[in-house]
């Protein structure tokens, strides 16, 4: 699930807990969990809502200081199904903990290794890991399709691609485009 920057604080600190989003089909699941800026989000539930029915303790918990506010801002076609999507901060993302490790050891760096040479053997499009982390690193905060162009690769599946390095701890998402984080960076730098 994806949140504007704005919402990002009230997510970590717990004073937003809710959402509403217009979708053709639930995209979210009670139970499950969702990365998001700032750490983990758990779902407590999925509701189809009514849009009357909304108040301002609901927009509030939302993130909006009143019900106005928050149906100017829904996205979407109108008549599409409205969701209330409960949730609660659920901790830190791992990832977060995982980039930031500065030094790799051996055993650390042979199981990067492993994985990223599996990543490239599974590829529908050739080895891609080593130049994706090449170019990361040469050009931090630059737009994912201007890197996705640079490799010759279209921006969807370069971006999904990147996901899977930061799955791994070895990148971080800018505003803008991404750096290598500082695990990453251990590898890149190291022979």
């Amino acid at each position: 699930m994806l949140f504007e920057q704005r919402f990002w604080p009230g997510i970590a600190d717990g004073s937003i807990t809710l959402t509403f989003r217009r979708w053709r089909a639930p995209r979210a699941v009670a139970g499950r969990r969702h990365r998001v800026a700032g750490g983990m989000i758990e779902i407590d539930a999925v509701t189809v809502a009514n849009p009357e029915a909304i108040t301002d303790a609901d927009a509030r918990a939302a993130g909006y200081p009143g019900v106005d506010a928050l149906l100017d801002d829904l996205r979407g076609a109108p008549e599409l199904p409205l969701y209330r999507v409960e949730f609660h901060h659920a901790g830190a993302d791992p990832r977060t903990a995982l980039a930031a490790g500065e030094q790799l050891g051996a055993e650390q760096r042979a199981e990067l290794d492993r994985r990223l040479a599996r990543l490239d053997t599974a590829s529908t499009h050739g080895p891609w890991t080593g130049a994706t982390l090449d170019v990361i690193a040469a050009k931090p905060g630059v737009r994912a399709g201007d890197l996705a162009a640079a490799l010759g690769r279209e921006r969807d599946p370069f971006k999904a691609d990147v996901r899977k390095l930061k799955n791994l701890g070895l990148t971080l998402s800018l505003e803008v485009g991404y750096r290598l984080s500082a695990r990453g960076a251990a590898y890149w730098r190291a022979p």
